[in-house]
């Protein structure tokens, strides 16, 4: 694994207390295609007091080239490369554990973010001590960054008690609250990324237990759909191979099991939540019900070999 660094643009690092308040994790493979397009959405922000840290996963593109020229210009970017590909999942918990600040931002390199989204999100974190994750309302973008859709928030994920955000984030749908500025020391109490199916909204949900998150009512994140991302992989084996390659072997990884880890996923993210006796009952209950509801359809899936279908986006 190399790193990288740079003195350049000096004037716009302005160190904190022991360094950078946020940090920013940008895992990347191959993403040449729009990799220098977010770069400067993210270097543009008017909120500046934060590190960049890019983990190329051993990219046989062009990005090694993109990273190198864009750290000798700024010296908040820190640039890691992997020598393989180890997985999706690993390697945005790399950018995780190498960060610094007290607050994360999980970007991607593929994805727009307008210059007043970290600003508006550090803003609600600092005055609302209860808010574990801030985001803003988004809006799913195309290749050509043109808008497709205006993403919808049915999720109750304000509600004041942990029970009630955890029951609405499992029926009610998803949101795109995965990239949000999330406060570190409750981050890293988490599962972290996992390579079972949807680890993401498992970890998401975990978040949930331990406070509240607030979407800024504008739309300053711009999610990017395209064919080469890891989202767009409908196979669900194939999708959990890409976050980590060990999932590949169907042996030791046959479905069944990246369908059990993802329910014991949710078991354990109550499990280790500080929740009340009775919260934390309430919230079994709730998953109860939930995998309940899904085991038929699952099974199905499972037995059909059907792969997912991408949920609609308003």
């Amino acid at each position: 694994m190399t790193v990288t660094g740079s003195s350049g643009r000096g004037s716009q690092y302005r160190v904190g207390r022991s360094g950078p308040r946020l940090s920013i994790g940008l895992p990347v493979h191959n993403g040449e295609r729009y990799l220098a397009e977010s770069l400067d959405s993210l270097l543009s922000q008017t909120y500046e007091d934060f590190e960049l840290i890019i983990s190329d996963n051993g990219s046989t593109d062009g990005t090694a080239d993109i990273c190198h020229d864009y750290a000798s210009q700024d010296r908040r970017i820190r640039y890691f490369r992997q020598e393989r590909n180890k997985g999706s999942s690993p390697n945005h918990n790399f950018v995780i554990m190498k960060a610094t600040g007290e607050l994360f931002k999980s970007a991607s390199h593929d994805d727009r973010y307008a210059p007043g989204l970290l600003e508006r999100c550090i803003e609600v974190l600092d005055r609302s001590p209860d808010v574990v994750l801030a985001h803003s309302w988004s809006a799913v973008i195309d290749s050509t960054g043109a808008v497709r859709h205006l993403v919808d928030y049915p999720v109750v994920s304000d509600a004041p008690r942990a029970p009630d955000r955890f029951r609405s984030m499992l029926f009610d749908g998803w949101d795109d609250d995965e990239g949000g500025v999330v406060r570190l020391s409750v981050l890293r109490r988490t599962g972290l990324h996992r390579s079972f199916h949807f680890a993401d909204r498992v970890l998401t949900t975990e978040l949930a237990l331990y406070g509240l998150f607030y979407i800024v009512p504008d739309r300053l994140y711009f999610r990017r759909e395209h064919d080469e991302q890891v989202g767009g992989i409908p196979d669900i084996r194939r999708r959990c191979a890409s976050l980590d390659p060990r999932r590949a072997n169907r042996l030791k990884h046959p479905i069944a099991r990246l369908y059990a880890e993802y329910v014991w996923g949710y078991v354990d993210a109550i499990r280790r939540a500080p929740l009340s006796a009775a919260d934390r009952r309430e919230c079994y209950l709730a998953l109860a019900r939930w995998a309940a509801g899904r085991a038929a359809p699952v099974a199905r899936r499972s037995l059909l070999r059907e792969g997912l279908k991408r949920p609609e986006v308003t």
